[in-house]
């Protein structure tokens, strides 16, 4: 089972109407994994538990993991990364618009976070330096502990 490590980005959601839409921004294209090879982890939200997200997420061949109803511990990789966007960048800048922030945000996870951010998890190098040190496979075991819990 892979787990992208720590990398901003990947694959997002957004609520149209009833419809909720995948919005690739590589991290599954880049890697492209194996059936059954990623997880994509979520909290209950209905825009994940909609019919044609799952739909979409068996299409993709990913794996769905939800946390239990209640447990706001279970995300705290993806809610460390929006404290860090939040408070190294979007805090410093002021948009007028959402298209005026969304390459902005890019510009971040892409020039900073992925390619120059040290994490602790990952022995103190940015992903992408991790992901160049170890082969996906490889690197998704060493995110995990000796019991084969996910390390966040």
């Amino acid at each position: 089972m892979a787990v992208l490590p720590r990398e901003g980005g990947g694959t997002t959601p957004e609520c149209l109407g009833d419809s909720p839409v995948l919005s690739d921004t590589g991290g599954v294209e880049k890697r492209r994994p194996r059936h059954g090879e990623l997880l994509h982890h979520s909290d209950r939200g209905c825009q994940y538990t909609s019919d044609g997200y799952q739909k979409t997420l068996r299409t993709l061949g990913i794996e769905v993991s939800m946390s239990p109803t209640g447990n706001c511990y279970d995300n705290a990789v993806a809610e460390r990364f929006f404290w860090s966007l939040k408070h190294e960048w979007t805090y410093w800048r002021a948009y007028a618009t959402m298209d005026e922030a969304r390459p902005s945000v890019f510009r971040y996870i892409e020039t900073f976070y992925n390619s120059r951010r040290r994490h602790q998890t990952l022995g103190y190098k940015s992903p992408d330096q991790f992901e160049a040190d170890h082969p996906p496979a490889l690197a998704a075991h060493k995110m995990r502990s000796p019991a084969g819990v996910p390390k966040y």
